[in-house]
């Protein structure tokens, strides 16, 4: 008998999709201190599903509730929402860091933990204060889309924000806590989530008590160093300016008191710096050379290299050059943390030293803790920035860069009783405090509610939380904010 030839072999069809089938949440019962007073609560771990209009599941949202036991009113329990940033990252850093009952084990100058890593009790956790929902955007931890075509859909701005938002709700309506007070709090790109989540979910009946933003980015011209946008220039110079006073590389002026020091060197980079870098390339000679010898000054840099860079010194050549002449670079998350490489003579670092530190014991310690603790049994790999398969869609270019700000502002003026806390960290050259500073005052809020705002700033980097006394500090200042936003105090 013949082979069937090509022409007349059936033409198999594309295998479709398994249907994604709702999963039955894990409850788990666990104590913990708060203070010298025992604290029993109750974890819910699972997947909520996101669904189209024909009721079919396109996606499944990982969370983690943590929620107070024996709580007689539970309207009167507050409700904080929690994520990190990226975008593409699961929300294990303030789980496992600040906000959750444990937290990873770090050296108590905020160094490198050696394997194997350890998880230990947080006594600085926020559940005296609020219950907490964890959440893992799609594409982030156990987070998954249906199909990896589906999945691209939610890899923008306002996707992000329209699917995280419609996992708030379906959470407020399962779980029966609309009457709860309300919070959000992200970092980092989860500050972006944020703003735009309270601007979104405030035309649809949901009005937050408050806002915690952890190293704030909202407009993202603040940060992208491109041709024409002098802005970041001016920004990220008292981060600089920390850092090189971190490792010792500023004159004895300015070498003793950081805050006093910073304080100089913001009022320079919005004044002189500002104008010298606005005049381009008809900036006077005698101007450049007095640019080019302060901003040597406040960077530790020599003035050869400012020269070269055309006064102009971008993130990754600074982490490269500061510790030139010792063989190091410093973080980019964190400038306190130093890193080894093998090209001393290149531009730029090939890693960062801060994240190299923290991403290993951060993952292995979630894992254990998900799976044993919280009894969530998966063999899905739990995604730390590995999960995002295509380009981030910042939006329409026309538009300018992605800015989140505007909703935030829209927000507070929908709901005047809304506040906002925002901590930043002095070393942290990825969302520098400054830039945060900048935005705010360019938001355009209305003067009656700008008292609604509060800032604080902590020796340390991104994630402040992972040094002890920033840790403490942080836990205290959002006690603070969480009782005065709701009249406590």
């Amino acid at each position: 008998m013949e082979a069937m030839s090509e022409a007349t072999k059936p033409v198999e069809e594309p295998k479709k999709p398994e249907p994604m089938v709702e999963e039955t949440p894990v409850v788990t019962q666990h104590e913990t201190k708060v203070g010298d007073q025992d604290f029993a609560y109750t974890v819910t771990t699972g997947r909520l599903p996101l669904r189209n209009d024909s009721g079919e599941i396109l996606a499944q949202m990982f969370f983690m509730a943590y929620t107070k036991d024996g709580v007689a009113d539970i309207g009167k329990r507050a409700l904080m929402f929690s994520f990190n940033g990226g975008p593409g990252s699961p929300s294990l850093w303030l789980h496992l860091g600040a906000l959750g009952p444990k937290r990873v084990k770090m050296e108590p100058d905020a160094g490198f933990p050696a394997p194997p890593y350890e998880l230990v009790d947080n006594p600085h956790h926020w559940l005296a204060d609020t219950d907490l929902v964890f959440i893992d955007p799609i594409g982030t931890g156990f987070s998954r889309a249906k199909t990896p075509e589906q999945a691209e859909h939610y890899w923008g701005v306002k996707t992000d924000i329209e699917s995280v938002g419609e996992f708030i709700r379906l959470y407020l309506s399962r779980y029966e806590r609309w009457a709860s007070p309300l919070y959000l709090v992200g970092e980092s790109y989860g500050t972006t989530r944020a703003a735009g989540i309270a601007g979104h979910l405030i035309d649809r009946g949901i009005a937050f008590n408050g806002i915690v933003l952890v190293s704030s980015i909202l407009n993202f011209q603040t940060a992208r160093f491109y041709k024409s946008n002098d802005l970041p220039f001016i920004l990220f110079l008292p981060t600089y300016t920390a850092t090189a006073f971190y490792h010792k590389k500023l004159g004895r002026r300015l070498g003793a008191d950081l805050r006093k020091t910073l304080r100089e060197v913001e009022a320079w980079a919005l004044g002189e710096y500002a104008a010298a870098l606005a005049k381009g390339d008809r900036l006077p000679p005698n101007e450049r050379r007095r640019v080019i010898a302060k901003l040597a000054e406040y960077t530790g840099l020599s003035k050869e290299y400012v020269e070269n860079r055309d006064l102009r010194i971008e993130i990754h050549p600074f982490c490269k050059e500061l510790l030139r002449t010792e063989k190091r670079t410093v973080g980019r998350l964190d400038s306190r943390f130093k890193g080894f490489e093998q090209n001393h003579a290149a531009e730029r670092p090939d890693h960062d030293p801060s994240m190299a530190a923290l991403r290993p014991a951060y993952t292995a310690m979630f894992n254990q803790y998900v799976r044993t603790e919280l009894g969530y049994k998966s063999d899905l790999e739990y995604t730390v920035f590995d999960g995002i398969k295509k380009p981030w869609d910042w939006g329409n270019a026309v538009d300018g860069p992605a800015d989140t700000s505007e909703a935030l502002r829209a927000a507070m003026a929908r709901n005047p009783h809304m506040k906002v806390f925002i901590a930043s960290g002095y070393y942290d050259l990825a969302t520098p405090y400054f830039a945060t500073e900048w935005t705010l005052a360019h938001m355009g809020i209305n003067p009656t509610l700008r008292a609604n705002i509060t800032t604080a700033e902590y020796q340390a980097g991104h994630m402040m939380y992972i040094h002890e006394g920033s840790l403490r500090q942080l836990r205290a200042d959002v006690h603070g904010f969480i009782r005065a936003s709701r009249g406590q105090i």
